[in-house]
């Protein structure tokens, strides 16, 4: 965070950009219906003035621009501001940071619907470069349960049209969404659709608890082992080309790293001998992860 820049607490943003300077263009998600998502359940969504922006922006120190390589647009839907303000908010971060080499964003099936091919075009010209997508599942049946307000077959159609326009996804799909009722359809569909898709990134996250106690309850959660076995079904079913899989995020205890189809087996075997070792730990395998955040 730095301190020229106005946040509304809390802020998000992925590992990748870890060392982006982050504008916070929107506050909150516009969607934000998801049951089991708790990031932006505390705030109202709500898009800041473009005036308010740029001058944000501009009051960078001048001694400190040529350090900023990246930048990421908050909050959790920024790609659903207005074309023309976003195209005033990227045309000033080009100018104030003559190194910037790109700018990343969430982006929602919403964002995704409002905005056309065309547009999208104009804005990776502009140095949008990245957008990440939470799939959350490819089972239809999932989707449906989480109100995510979009179908699997929808959303790909969406993701391809960012794709024709020239920009980076990075997908997120989540370990132990579905419960235990529907966890191998759950693997199976997410496997398949980005197959069908082929990102350039996919990353796994693990359900935990923040602010979401009422999705706990609707689902029969995984063990730390079925949370393995889910994964182990999905690695079996994955074969996507030209795609990036990381499962970085703090949530997870199965860490994932590899390039599609290079390491596809490489990443099979290795979640192999995790499950292979939980199961001779049957106290491990049977708990349930305790993993949450309670900030705010």
């Amino acid at each position: 965070m730095h301190r020229y820049l106005h946040y509304e607490e809390p802020l998000f943003r992925p590992p990748s950009e870890a060392r982006s300077l982050i504008l916070q263009a929107t506050i909150g998600c516009s969607q934000n219906s998801c049951k089991f998502c708790g990031m932006y359940k505390m705030k109202r969504f709500r898009i800041r003035p473009v005036h308010e922006l740029v001058a944000e922006i501009n009051s960078f120190p001048l001694q400190y621009r040529p350090y900023i390589q990246r930048v990421f647009i908050a909050d959790g839907d920024a790609l659903v501001y207005p074309q023309e303000g976003l195209i005033v908010i990227l045309d000033a971060l080009a100018a104030a940071f003559p190194r910037l080499n790109r700018i990343g964003a969430y982006a929602s099936p919403n964002s995704l619907t409002n905005k056309s091919e065309e547009e999208l075009v104009v804005l990776q010209d502009k140095k949008l470069r990245i957008l990440y997508f939470g799939l959350e599942s490819g089972d239809p049946e999932t989707l449906r349960a989480i109100d995510k307000g979009y179908q699997p077959d929808e959303m790909l159609t969406l993701c391809r049209k960012a794709q024709k326009a020239g920009m980076k996804l990075s997908i997120t799909a989540i370990l132990g969404l579905a419960g235990q009722t529907r966890s191998t359809e759950h693997a199976i569909a997410t496997a398949e659709w980005i197959n069908a898709l082929s990102p350039e990134y996919f990353s796994l996250l693990t359900m935990f608890k923040r602010h979401n106690d009422d999705w706990f309850r609707t689902i029969k959660p995984l063990t730390q082992g079925q949370i393995l076995e889910e994964a182990v079904t999905m690695l079996h079913r994955l074969e996507p080309h030209r795609t990036i899989l990381r499962s970085n995020h703090v949530s997870n205890f199965l860490n994932l790293a590899g390039s599609y189809p290079k390491d596809r087996q490489r990443l099979i075997d290795t979640a192999e001998a995790a499950l292979a070792d939980a199961r001779r730990d049957p106290l491990w395998f049977n708990e349930i992860s305790g993993y949450s955040e309670e900030y705010y």
